[in-house]
């Protein structure tokens, strides 16, 4: 299935794993743990989690009953930093190509590319780990 918003799967990883730690505060999570909650690869999901480490967002504790937990409190981290901590400044564009190749004038697709990117900045902004929980249930 196609999507119109792309968003790469070292970040859909960064975001999923953040939001399964959040709806496990408090207790360390193996990396293994939260790939096959995923259903992705250990060794991938690792990398993303380094990332994420040295952006201040997880920390990680090793030896039995080590694992990786939110560095900050889930109600203070919001999903554009987890988003940015993997891809970089999320730019705000107006155009599919990122520059205008028609002169800038109009748009084949009007304001809808502008439009888009802001709803998505603002989502991303607004949503705070603490509201995604439930996404992949508190474990017990």
């Amino acid at each position: 299935m196609s999507s119109a918003l792309k968003v790469s799967e070292a970040a859909s990883l960064g975001l999923h794993a953040m939001a399964f730690l959040a709806a496990n505060p408090g207790k360390p999570v193996a990396a293994g743990r939260i790939a096959e909650r995923l259903r992705a690869s250990e060794a991938h999901l690792a990398k993303v989690l380094q990332r994420l480490s040295k952006a201040g967002l997880v920390r990680s504790a090793r030896g039995p009953g080590g694992g990786f937990s939110l560095a900050r409190r889930r109600e203070d981290i919001a999903l554009l930093e987890v988003y940015e901590a993997i891809e970089g400044p999320l730019r705000q564009s107006k155009c599919l190509f990122g520059r205008p190749v028609c002169g800038g004038k109009q748009c084949i697709l009007g304001k809808l590319v502008e439009s888009v990117n802001t709803r998505v900045r603002g989502h991303l902004e607004r949503t705070k780990l603490s509201s995604l929980t439930h996404v992949l249930g508190e474990e017990r």
